[in-house]
């Protein structure tokens, strides 16, 4: 899915035209994968353009950044100014936003001592992230060959620009073999998330989610979907998963700020329940679109764009 440029990019302080928004080649973000992001949506509703749980997003990348000994050189409420701002900015009523903090031109060795420290925003509209239909139709996937890093090599509880090189592979295996997206397992063979999306199993109407502890990123829709639901009267447990389990689920679905709430309809060509996405699903895409799209938030996630 291509992008479409937007008039402005906010990078470390100054709105700049989308064009100009550059960094030097030798930039160490661009060497060692050293960046820090977050992905983060903003829907139309009925009451104006609204970001979904900005804050935790926001406390997200802050910990990320804390985990690689990296200081933000702005608070956590100026980046919050700086992305209302650049939403307003283009004018733009739904979007994804893309904060990013990164090393930039100093030294090109390892060690990224004294290496300044830059931070930028990008905002422009986005679709489905997992093709079209795949919210209504779900979408099949397979149990990816690559695994998640082992938790003493990468933290994966950092939301990292070098993380995804794994997630990069897993999702073009995916694509070479006619699949919509993977599933990868952790270093101990049980299931972990697929390449930018965490994964709910549903077996007896009861919900299971791998833990944090599976090389998980901690999703803020993950997080929010836990909480949605057992309100909603599930039982929900983070517990291990393993391959088979996923087999003969009745419903899966991926959860992500990109990818929303996407229904599986089978892994590895098994059909999941009856091939279509199940009732507790559509279920949790219903009150969960409540809230993104028709601003019906009880629980005061929406940051509102004035």
């Amino acid at each position: 899915m291509s992008i479409k440029p937007v008039a402005k990019i906010w990078m470390n302080g100054a709105l700049v035209d989308w064009a100009d928004a550059k960094i030097h080649i030798l930039s160490h973000v661009i060497q060692y994968g050293s960046g820090w992001f977050e992905g983060i949506r903003a829907y139309e509703t009925k009451r104006g353009t609204a970001i979904f749980r900005l804050a935790e997003h926001l406390r997200r990348m802050h910990d990320s950044c804390k985990i690689y000994r990296v200081e933000i050189p702005y608070t956590l409420d100026q980046l919050k100014q700086a992305i209302i701002d650049t939403i307003k900015a283009n004018g733009l009523k739904a979007c994804y936003i893309r904060p990013l903090v990164y090393r930039g031109y100093g030294d090109v060795g390892v060690d990224p001592s004294g290496i300044p420290i830059d931070v930028a925003i990008a905002v422009w509209e986005w679709g489905s992230y997992l093709g079209a239909g795949a919210l209504a139709n779900g979408i099949d996937v397979r149990l990816s060959s690559w695994h998640r890093a082992a938790p003493n090599t990468f933290p994966t509880y950092a939301k990292s620009t070098g993380n995804y090189l794994n997630s990069q592979l897993i999702r073009l295996e995916a694509a070479a073999d006619g699949y919509a997206e993977g599933i990868a397992l952790d270093a101990y063979g049980y299931v972990s998330e697929g390449s930018g999306e965490n994964i709910f199993m549903v077996r007896d109407r009861i919900l299971f989610t791998p833990p944090l502890t599976r090389a998980v990123l901690p999703g803020i829709t993950r997080m929010s979907l836990i909480r949605i639901a057992r309100d909603a009267g599930y039982e929900v447990h983070e517990v291990d998963i393993s391959r088979e389990m996923l087999y003969i689920a009745d419903e899966l679905f991926f959860c992500g700020t990109a990818a929303e709430i996407t229904p599986i309809r089978s892994i590895d060509r098994i059909v999941i329940g009856d091939g279509k996405p199940g009732p507790i699903t559509l279920d949790l895409q219903k009150r969960f679109f409540e809230i993104v799209r028709d601003g019906k938030d009880p629980y005061q996630w929406l940051t509102f764009v004035e």
